[in-house]
């Protein structure tokens, strides 16, 4: 009885202090991989490029394709989601047959900054990629171990059943020197599951929400044209009742995905077969600064940010602006101030200690210069040729003293302090 006791006694001061040194060992104060989120045109061209040949519209069941993504593409999009998402970052570097990944996590909820720093070791291994070697901070943890937690880790997005479709959908990772190829088999189903990972249940049921007051909104309109502010007040005014004990961020970025639908002529069906028996807004055209291609270049980028981020957004509205410069309407800097705009805007909805602030300003009302600065004055329309011969191209000294003044009219909007 006495050895027993002794035992208890021992487990119960031994557990607490090896669970504190398995802690102290794992986790650390600065992050391993500290990098700046990097996103340039020329990538999203290439992501772009990737997306229209694995177009899901084009694609029969069954039928197979391989991804090839650069190790620098994919370098890039681990940083840039490491930083977006955990406040940290991210570093892969390829060997034939290995994958070496590299993290930094930034742990939320806790006042100071405590980060988990992970390093893992990938083979190929088949159809799926194989841990050899996985550490957490100073902690090695046994691969057996990590390989097992990826179901798990999975679980808190998406359900076995879907887990199990999306892996047999995978039939083999090739890991070159530089390079990254993934060989798929389409499946029909594969679409829906993926809107059920990324639009959970409640998500749509906001949208629902938000589309039944769009709806509402539109009825009551009679002009042919209205502004945008006309519709995204009242929208974000139901936000701002909603998120009341409740996640603001949230219903913001709600409100900001159903607009964005709406104001490109584009129906929420499209990304969620079930508002095919929803009612319907009526078709209005949205000006914005007196402009139709205004609200498009502002709500979109407003999407991005508020989902992925500016860097992400500014690099997209950009790339479209080069694209036209070679082959469309020209390289257009209000264009540009519309980009970063809506991008500020989108920012400034999706952050937790702005996005209240955003809904009351907008329901005290607001008028088109809150949202955008002047951009009457500013150079558009411009052939690539034009382009290089007035500022340079990107990155030149003209080219960023005028990105410089879009930027400062933008801080100076009222609504954004």
């Amino acid at each position: 009885m006495r050895l027993l006791f002794k035992l208890l006694v021992a487990l119960i001061i031994i557990l607490p202090v090896a669970l504190v040194a398995l802690i102290y060992i794992a986790v650390d104060t600065q992050p391993s991989i500290n990098r700046a989120a990097e996103v340039t045109p020329a990538s999203i061209e290439r992501a772009k490029r990737i997306l229209d040949q694995n177009d899901p519209r084009k694609l029969k069941s069954g039928s197979r394709r391989t991804i090839s993504v650069s190790e620098k593409d994919l370098d890039d999009a681990a940083n840039y989601l490491a930083r977006q998402y955990a406040g940290g970052g991210a570093r892969i570097k390829l060997k034939r047959g290995t994958a070496h990944l590299g993290a930094s996590l930034r742990l939320p909820a806790l006042p100071l900054g405590i980060y988990l720093n992970l390093q893992s070791e990938l083979a190929e291994d088949g159809a799926l990629a194989r841990i050899d070697s996985f550490r957490v901070g100073q902690l090695p943890v046994p691969a057996w171990l990590a390989q097992r937690m990826i179901p798990r880790l999975l679980g808190i997005v998406m359900d076995e059943p879907d887990q199990r479709s999306f892996l047999r959908a995978i039939k083999k990772i090739s890991i070159g020197d530089d390079r990254v190829a993934l060989t798929y088999e389409w499946q029909a189903d594969l679409p829906d599951k993926l809107r059920t990972v990324l639009l959970p249940a409640d998500d749509q049921e906001r949208l629902r929400l938000y589309q039944q007051r769009l709806v509402e909104i539109t009825k009551s309109l009679k002009a042919p044209n209205v502004s945008l502010t006309e519709l995204l007040a009242p929208l974000f005014a139901l936000a701002g009742e909603r998120s009341k004990g409740a996640d603001a961020v949230k219903e913001n970025r709600a409100v900001i995905l159903v607009f964005t639908l709406y104001a490109n002529g584009q129906d929420l069906s499209g990304i969620l077969p079930d508002a095919r028996t929803w009612p319907r807004p009526q078709k209005h055209g949205v000006l914005l600064n007196g402009r139709d291609d205004f609200p498009k270049h502002f709500i979109v980028s407003a999407a991005l940010a508020a989902k992925a981020g500016g860097p992400l957004s500014d690099a997209v509205g950009l790339y479209k602006e080069l694209a036209d410069a070679r082959a469309g309407s020209g390289f257009s800097f209000n264009d540009i101030a519309a980009d970063r705009a809506g991008t500020r805007f989108g920012e400034f909805a999706a952050d937790s200690a702005s996005a209240r602030r955003l809904q009351e300003r907008l329901r005290a009302g607001i008028v088109e210069r809150d949202l955008m600065p002047a951009t009457e004055d500013l150079p558009e329309f411009m052939p690539e040729r034009d382009f290089i011969r007035r500022f340079g191209g990107v990155g030149a000294p003209p080219y960023n003293k005028m990105m410089a003044e879009i930027e400062r009219r933008i801080a100076a909007l009222p609504l954004y302090r």
